[in-house]
């Protein structure tokens, strides 16, 4: 379904190893590295109330707020600090990052090259949260990034944070033997850093399926630190890729997945930011029951945060409450950054709207109750694949649900959308669905509907030669290949008509006795209508056309009929 994302609490932790600060300072550090989010901004404003002259706490604190994407939190925190007697500098990069963030990299360039033009010979730190900037802004710019960290590098060898950074650089840009390289530099600079061991711990987990390595390297790592709360977040992780890739231990894994989750969570906070990230891995592992629950209990905390409701929207569809669904990503929706809203938001809207609007009429038929609703559903449905070409993946169970309740048309659009991701999984089912539907969409339309359904016919007779393509023994798609040529009605789909009949006599001929008694009733229609085809180009084959049918059914008048006008 959906990828693990990559927060950008990884970063700032990488930024903040090594820092020498009082002793408090060190505790908000370390807290950080812990992804302890609340317990930090606790302890870095106390430190501002109390020494509001040091502008590294001010930076800290920013870095904070922008790690749980709080910009104008962090921008307050970044202007208060740029004032501060000591260390502003650090608040001059923390605007830059901002600037990286809203797309101004020449505002941001202008900033750090103030603050480089200023370094003393020793100052390493201010290089790195530079190239971290880079790494961890909106729209990274990796390159930059690794140059001024091998500056960091070239100036102090032995500085085991830009070795860090400059890993967690290269790792990004998926340049993974360099960033293993970095990362076991910094480890080896200092065995201390948590934090680039796990880093080694989670190349291994995504080299090949490489899960038993990864999970032994984690609890490797807990063996050092059972308190180190980000080791269980990997080891929630690799569990719930394995259980993908392992189908058969799924469950198992999952469950193993929610408990290292749970751990990280009681090693971390239960701040909000935190609850957010546990929603995210609910998500991901399909425990909507757990995600509606904590979405419920978020919002009781924050009621403005509109990520909370894109919560209670997907988890209120998963768990059958449809009306719920709806009301809440329309309120997201509403209320959300647009450039936060993701291809499944819209995906989640249609499928809300779609089982809102879609009713039985009391015969076990599928009616729509409101077409303008049910309209936008298939638009919202579009929208997403335009956004996400990859979230057509999920195409498939939704048509094939339309399909079933006899809504063939909204179907063969759904499944027509499919069709346009050349990476599908269903491929194959898509295209040869999207004709079907489409097949049984003009079967039910009046006769003035069908003169201008042409054109839907034909890419429907072009879905089922990609079909054949696929697998040239699929005796359905010549036979609907064969309907729908006969339903076009020109010179040359009669042609085609013809000649996919005689495929499908053929294919289902040399199955076998079994498989001939089984088509009788198909093959009955495929002797009769390629055989009226060729009374007129060849007699011959016509006659014995006509015979094998009357075979069949020795009462078709039809049948009896053209066989006698042949002789």
């Amino acid at each position: 379904m959906t990828k693990i994302k990559e927060f950008k609490f990884l970063g700032l932790a990488l930024m903040l190893v090594g820092m020498a600060h009082a002793q408090d300072a060190n505790d908000a550090k370390k807290a950080i590295d812990a992804e302890q989010y609340q317990k930090a901004k606790t302890t870095l404003k106390s430190l501002i109330s109390s020494n509001p002259d040091e502008g590294k706490n001010y930076f800290l604190l920013g870095e904070v707020y922008l790690t749980q994407t709080e910009q104008d939190s962090a921008a307050m925190y970044f202007n208060k600090g740029a004032k501060a007697k000591n260390d502003a500098d650090y608040n001059t990069i923390g605007l830059g990052h901002i600037d990286l963030n809203n797309g101004s990299a020449a505002a941001a360039q202008t900033k750090f090259d103030a603050v480089e033009k200023n370094l003393k010979k020793k100052d390493v730190e201010q290089l790195v949260y530079i190239g971290k900037a880079y790494t961890t802004a909106d729209t990274p710019d990796y390159a930059k990034a690794i140059a001024v960290l091998n500056k960091a590098v070239a100036k102090d060898a032995k500085y085991a944070p830009a070795y860090l950074a400059l890993g967690e650089a290269y790792y990004r840009s998926n340049d993974q033997n360099n960033a293993y390289k970095n990362f076991r530099t910094a480890s080896e600079l200092d065995p201390s850093l948590l934090r680039a061991q796990l880093q080694l711990g989670v190349i291994t987990k995504n080299t090949g399926a490489a899960f038993p390595e990864a999970v032994k390297f984690f609890e490797g790592i807990v063996a050092k630190n059972a308190n180190y709360g980000p080791v269980y977040r990997e080891l929630a992780e690799t569990y719930y890729k394995w259980g993908n890739a392992e189908y058969a231990k799924k469950k198992e894994y999952n469950a193993k997945a929610l408990e290292s989750y749970r751990k990280y969570m009681s090693l971390t906070d239960y701040s909000l930011n935190s609850r957010m990230r546990y929603a995210d891995f609910l998500l991901l592992t399909g425990d909507y029951k757990a995600l509606e629950t904590e979405a419920n209990t978020m919002q009781q905390m924050d009621k403005v945060n509109p990520r909370i409701l894109r919560y209670l929207a997907y988890s209120a569809y998963e768990n059958g409450n449809f009306e719920g669904s709806l009301k809440a990503m329309k309120e997201f929706l509403a209320k959300v950054e647009p450039k936060r809203v993701i291809a499944r938001d819209y995906l989640y809207l249609g499928l809300a709207q779609l089982a809102t609007t879609v009713g039985d009429d009391g015969k076990g038929n599928s009616i729509i109750k409101d077409q303008v609703v049910f309209d936008e559903a298939i638009a919202n449905i579009k929208k997403a694949a335009e956004m996400d070409i990859n979230i057509t993946n999920e195409f498939n169970a939704i048509a094939k649900k339309l399909f079933k309740g006899k809504l063939y048309g909204p179907a063969a659009i759904v499944f027509d959308v499919a069709t346009t991701n050349p990476n599908s999984r269903s491929l194959f089912e898509d295209n040869f669905y999207f004709a079907y539907s489409t097949y049984y969409d003009y079967v039910n339309k009046t006769p003035e509907a069908k003169k201008a359904y042409v054109d839907q016919l034909k890419k429907a007779d072009t879905a089922l030669a990609k079909v054949i393509e696929l697998s040239p023994t699929s005796q359905d798609a010549y036979l609907y290949k064969a309907k729908i040529n006969q339903a076009i009605a020109s010179n040359e789909s009669y042609i085609e008509m013809a000649k996919s009949y005689d495929k499908y006599i053929e294919i289902v001929n040399t199955a076998g006795a079994a498989e001939v008694t089984k088509q009788s009733k198909n093959l009955l229609e495929a002797y009769s209508n390629a055989g009226a085809y060729y009374a007129v180009t060849d007699k011959a084959k016509a006659k014995d056309y006509f015979t094998k049918a009357l075979a069949i059914d020795p009462a078709d008048t039809y049948v009896k009929g053209e066989l006698a006008k042949l002789k």
